[in-house]
């Protein structure tokens, strides 16, 4: 037997949202990139806004992986990303500007990673208006056109940016389509057409390309190479499963697979890179957008979740839609993630009431069921089967340890992982990275 084939494999792990997204997986991925070497986002786009808060400093990031903060960690924006370079151009300079992102070899960005381009971002805006009461609550960033045009094979990506004469070329024959779509958007939508110079935009992308060309790189090669090499790497996932193009409340989701397989082909790697997923969840429910929530509090109550946690999105910020933490949902969460622990945060946000519901089962048309229904209708018309639990009155702003909570928030935090048939691995009580209490680190065992 070899050397290499007696030698322990070094852990990868996947962070996955396991709700409907703003669950908290920026703060968990800023406080594994301590035990990783490299932090790589596989999918999405600058619709993510993941919200860090270290010594109360908060930063928001849209498009950089979430372990950026800490010196000598590699960042990489996988091939699976919708990059819109004008945001990653003024993310990268905030970040120096702060004393952040000092060597420019800290962040890789994917050749193959397609972009976003100013007749994307018009074509979501109009497609939305002209939607109506249909609307489905896109942010309007432009990334379901950019991932439409890699589908059909006519996307520009990073590597295009870097090459004058290819780039002219592919935007002027990609602008001659989108000017027609959208002249004809804007007059279902009762509004003007967009000016599209193509010169212009020409000459902005190479401009732009060329502030890119340092971190430009082959990212599938160099993170195939740091494994290699016993490099731990931690995937971001961003949105959450329930807004997964295959596996959400289709067609309220977003346009890309954001469960933990898509890790693998969003990064590059094989699906043996990975060893465990981290499911991340909150403490109650959120929802952005259009689409069924069973679980939703249009009272008071909700109305006190928002506020205390300040539900507002970190990229649009739109209220967030509130309610109880929907165990149906986490349960299928763990299904199509293949979850080892959940993440549970904002536990501190349900401090101070009397009592608190957890839905463990649906009711309809006189059925329980017990698994989320495939068909959205279904899903808009269920009643949640709720499990009443006592609240707690402490505030748990200095909880450190599980010892430290009340009685209550631990039988709390216990009947969930009973519900989600996954066991509670990180706790979450304060937006700052220290208010955190880590069970058991992924990277070890």
């Amino acid at each position: 037997m070899s050397e290499r084939a007696k030698a322990p494999p070094m852990p990868n792990v996947v962070v996955v949202g396991a709700q409907w997204g703003d669950e908290g997986k920026g703060k968990v991925v800023d406080l594994l990139t301590e035990h990783a070497q490299v932090v790589v986002r596989f999918q999405g786009g600058n619709n993510a806004g993941h919200t860090l808060v270290v010594d109360g400093q908060k930063t928001v990031l849209h498009l950089i992986p979430s372990g950026i903060l800490h010196a000598g960690k590699t960042c990489v924006i996988g091939n699976g990303v919708v990059v819109d370079p004008a945001v990653l151009v003024k993310e990268i300079d905030g970040l120096k500007q702060r004393g952040f992102l000092k060597d420019d070899a800290q962040l890789r960005v994917s050749y193959d990673a397609h972009v976003i381009f100013p007749w994307h971002k018009q074509l979501d805006l109009l497609r939305e208006k002209a939607r109506g009461e249909a609307a489905i609550g896109t942010t309007g960033r432009g990334i379901g056109p950019a991932y439409e045009d890699k589908v059909a094979r006519r996307g520009i990506r990073v590597r295009d940016l870097l090459q004058a004469e290819r780039l002219g070329r592919k935007m002027r024959e990609r602008l001659e389509q989108a000017r027609d779509e959208l002249a004809l958007l804007a007059r279902k939508a009762g509004a003007p057409a967009p000016e599209l110079d193509a010169d212009a935009l020409v000459a902005e992308a190479l401009a732009i390309g060329e502030r890119l060309r340092p971190y430009a790189a082959d990212t599938s090669q160099y993170l195939a190479a740091r494994i290699k090499g016993g490099a731990r790497i931690l995937f971001e996932g961003a949105q959450g499963t329930l807004l997964d193009v295959d596996h959400g409340t289709y067609p309220f989701v977003t346009s890309s697979n954001c469960v933990a397989g898509n890790a693998a082909v969003g990064s590059g790697l094989g699906p043996t890179a990975i060893d465990k997923v981290m499911g991340i969840s909150k403490a109650y429910t959120t929802r952005v957008g259009g689409g069924p929530f069973p679980t939703e509090l249009t009272d008071a109550l909700g109305e006190q979740l928002r506020r205390v946690g300040e539900e507002f999105g970190a990229t649009t910020g739109r209220p967030r839609r509130c309610g109880w933490l929907d165990g149906v949902v986490l349960r299928y969460a763990a299904r199509v993630n293949g979850l080892w622990g959940i993440a549970l945060t904002k536990l501190d946000v349900l401090s101070g009431l009397e009592e608190l519901k957890l839905c463990t089962a649906y009711e309809l048309d006189g059925a329980r069921l017990t698994e989320l229904p495939g068909d959205y209708e279904d899903l808009a018309r269920v009643k949640p089967v709720y499990e009443t639990l006592p609240g707690w009155e402490e505030s748990l702003d200095g909880v450190r340890t599980v010892d430290q909570l009340p009685e209550a928030a631990r039988r709390y935090v216990h009947r969930v992982e009973e519900v989600a048939g996954v066991p509670v691995v990180c706790l979450s009580v304060g937006a700052d990275r220290g208010k955190t209490v880590l069970l058991q680190n992924p990277f070890q065992g």
